[in-house]
């Protein structure tokens, strides 16, 4: 079912009220139940606010399109303690669910460009992901089909409301908040096969760890200056900061949004640093039980084991 296309129209009333007090937005499993909820501290206990006010959307896309409305209530509702929810009896859920697209940079950091001794590029370099590649923030990554498997920690954009053409000026408009994520990498699949396309080894089942929250944007100091790190079974192998970014936020929503729209929760993905595996001399690919943690200050971290993927029979997929 198609999500109805929402008005990116303001009124003067509806500006007014917008709130300029920022949150951490989870989605979060309760007892086999999906839910939305705050983050009340990184780490931290979780205020269930349909629990308070049924009438706000459970769906986090759904959320996102009515935030005018909800983020002033949520306000009201931050200091209820009847709601709130310990750590230990809940389970994250990747924070977004559905995105309609997964929009990739590639080569956005300086630092990783110099690594792999290529040009600056003077425009941004897209693929995209398959959002069936979403997966929560503390979930397996599936070791299945690659002999080459890679990571890549990203700053993720979440966007709030559909623009189009939209000018660079205006572009920080457009974004509901920011997010940790990982980008999985199958490098024999992206470089190797498949035709030189990137697809398919970027958008394999578990290839896109998403978490643990959806900062919004008044929370975040700056997005261009902030500290991004990967961690494989603790030790650092990425490590660097959001100022190395080529081409900033603003720039890469009014480009992209020259050639397609961009509708409420979809996600872009950023670029990664340098100190991926497969530049390293000789290669680093993750195995087994590898465990890898991906973090960004002000957002957070993220923390997903690789596993051999059991086998399913495909019957048991359709659910």
């Amino acid at each position: 079912m198609s999500k109805p296309v929402a008005s990116n129209k303001e009124t003067p009333d509806s500006s007014a009220k917008r709130s300029k007090r920022g949150h951490r937005l989870v989605r979060f499993e309760q007892d086999g139940e999906l839910k939305i909820g705050l983050e009340l501290s990184d780490g931290g206990d979780v205020l269930d606010i349909r629990a308070i006010d049924p009438s706000i959307p459970q769906e986090m896309w759904l959320f996102m399109r009515q935030r005018e409305y909800d983020n002033g209530k949520i306000d009201c509702l931050n200091e209820d303690q009847r709601a709130v929810v310990k750590r230990s009896d809940i389970r994250l859920k990747a924070p977004l669910d559905h995105p309609e697209k997964i929009i990739c940079i590639g080569m956005n950091y300086a630092d990783h460009c110099t690594e792999q001794n290529i040009p600056i590029p003077k425009e941004p370099v897209i693929f995209s992901k398959f959002a069936s590649a979403l997966q929560d923030p503390d979930e397996p990554i599936y070791l299945e089909n690659t002999e080459e498997l890679d990571f890549e920690v990203e700053l993720g954009v979440v966007i709030s409301k559909s623009c189009r053409k939209v000018e660079e000026s205006e572009a920080m408009d457009y974004v509901m908040g920011y997010t940790v994520a990982h980008d999985v990498s199958a490098r024999d699949w992206q470089l190797k096969r498949n035709g030189g396309q990137w697809l398919l080894g970027k958008s394999f089942d578990t290839f896109c760890p998403l978490g643990p929250c959806i900062v919004t944007k008044e929370s975040i100091s700056d997005p261009h200056n902030l500290g991004i790190r990967c961690r494989v079974n603790g030790v650092t192998v990425q490590e660097s900061n959001t100022s190395q970014m080529v081409h900033k936020v603003p720039f890469l929503i009014s480009y992209i949004s020259k050639f397609l729209t961009l509708n409420s929760g979809d996600l872009i993905l950023t670029g990664t640093p340098p100190g991926v595996g497969c530049f390293r001399k000789p290669p680093m690919w993750l195995k087994a039980g590898d465990v890898v943690e991906c973090e960004i200050d002000q957002i957070g971290s993220i923390r997903n084991t690789v596993e051999i993927r059991p086998h399913l029979h495909a019957e048991k997929l359709d659910n």
